[in-house]
């Protein structure tokens, strides 16, 4: 063996060796990075939140919907009905977050999911239970594959897992809530994200036995990760394949398996997200903000938009969010 070949065969290990830690890298972070973006996503939606009281006989039925809910039970006791699980007791501390807006209900006992109504006429006799609820309502585009795959209900106790952080969360949302001065929306919305981003990180961490292949997979991770944070680099399925060294075929095989979508269809989808965020949260030209998503032109990022979320960029930067608390008598 020559000197040549031998410094080939170093600089090939030593390219290995490179993505080998790269890859763990994405491994150990990508569970925050995907939750951070998970929470990004549904945030493009709009912020609704309400109080649900209730005395005697009482229960309400939550249909689904694109997003993500939350019922936080501020005061009293009550049974979440779900579709296909038994009904689990609450009691006040407790929160309860519906990743991806599947139907479920509150009731002041166990019962059936359909036997409880949508509507619930107005009592105004005092209230022996008390639930602050809020949801992120996506008018356009759809839930996040992170959210898709938890379970349709998470609950956090009081008692077991509850974080102070998390405590002060939701006593700080349940004064925002009767709040109506100028910025409240805006501080209810940040409430919100640091919310889902709490219950949701506590629940990861109590169920760490649960399988989440898109986070387990490193090599996935490493190329969620690289679609994450590059999204303006013009990405080809080869060249995201070899990044984690495999070859197209099996890089698309394997991505399309573990995360739901093919490479290009993902990151297609991501950079959209991300373009909505940037039209939402800056005041950017929609020339950069096109070249920051991963398109050359402005007119080509307006027809991807467009088709993804039914609205120019520009409509949608307009459009105001009003998000005003109100109270539901049950």
């Amino acid at each position: 063996m020559g000197p040549a070949q031998m410094k080939d065969e170093k600089v090939v290990d030593q390219e290995n060796s490179t993505r080998a830690v790269s890859i763990a890298h994405a491994h150990t972070d990508a569970g925050t990075d995907i939750l951070s973006e998970a929470i990004g996503s549904v945030r493009i939606g709009h912020a609704r939140a309400c109080r649900v009281r209730g005395a005697g006989s009482w229960g309400i039925r939550f249909p689904a919907f694109a997003g993500s809910g939350f019922h936080i039970l501020l005061r009293g006791s009550a049974w979440l009905i779900t579709a296909n699980g038994r009904p689990r007791a609450l009691k006040a501390g407790d929160v309860v977050l519906s990743p991806f807006g599947a139907e479920r209900g509150l009731s002041h006992a166990p019962c059936l999911l359909q036997n409880l109504p949508r509507v619930v006429p107005h009592d105004p006799g005092p209230a022996e239970v008390e639930i602050l609820c809020g949801a992120y309502w996506l008018d356009h585009g759809e839930v996040h594959p992170f959210l898709r795959a938890l379970p349709e209900v998470i609950a956090v106790s009081a008692e077991h897992g509850r974080t102070s952080q998390l405590g002060a969360l939701t006593n700080l949302l349940a004064v925002d809530m009767s709040d109506t001065r100028p910025g409240s929306r805006a501080a209810r919305a940040a409430l919100l994200d640091l919310l889902l981003t709490h219950v949701l990180r506590q629940w990861l961490e109590q169920n760490r036995d649960v399988e989440r292949p898109e986070i387990d997979d490193p090599a996935i991770a490493v190329a969620l990760r690289e679609i994450h944070t590059s999204p303006d680099k013009p990405w080809t399925v080869q060249q995201l394949g070899e990044t984690v060294g495999m070859s197209r075929t099996a890089f698309t095989k394997r991505f399309t398996a573990l995360v739901g979508k093919p490479p290009m269809t993902y990151l297609t989808s991501w950079r959209l997200s991300y373009g909505a965020r940037l039209l939402r949260d800056t005041k950017a030209p929609l020339a950069a903000i096109a070249r920051q998503v991963g398109y050359s032109t402005e007119f080509a990022f307006g027809a991807a938009f467009r088709r993804e979320y039914g609205i120019s960029p520009g409509r949608f930067r307009d459009r105001t969010q009003r998000d005003k608390p109100v109270a539901v008598n049950v």
